[in-house]
């Protein structure tokens, strides 16, 4: 199997479960209840569906050194050491937000949601940038 297309379809899966993160939460401060519960639901899923592509690849693949020196590389790996430490938070607090929504737990919801809401979305939008630099970056 080709495994080249992977990174871009991972930067593409973040790139869309951060779109239904903020879309999420425009329809809630618009009290649209429905859109705001599907956006995120599907941002979950998105989200499990980069995890899997994503584990599935550096299995398969293993991890690519960055190649670029200078300024740039204290940058980059700024930018990889803390989305790799939130990332690692965002399943347990996406969970939990999700299983309080799930069981009308609303209050309990809003307290956790704004914490998870900007580690969720940094973690997708710094997902990309590493991307970015990692692949795309000449």
């Amino acid at each position: 199997m080709d495994l080249s297309l992977f990174p871009a379809l991972n930067a593409g899966l973040n790139a869309t479960s951060g779109f239904l993160i903020v879309l999420g939460f425009i329809f809630i401060k618009q009290k649209a209840w429905t859109g705001h519960a599907l956006c995120m639901c599907l941002a979950m899923l998105v989200s499990i569906l980069f995890f899997t592509s994503y584990i599935y690849y550096h299995v398969h693949h293993g991890s690519t050194p960055f190649p670029h020196h200078g300024w740039i590389r204290p940058v980059y790996f700024t930018i990889l050491i803390s989305h790799t430490l939130l990332a690692v938070t965002v399943p347990p607090l996406a969970i939990v937000t999700l299983s309080r929504a799930l069981r009308s737990r609303f209050d309990k919801h809003v307290r956790i949601a704004r914490i998870t809401f900007p580690i969720w979305l940094y973690v997708s939008v710094t997902g990309v940038v590493v991307y970015w630099m990692l692949y795309r970056m000449k």
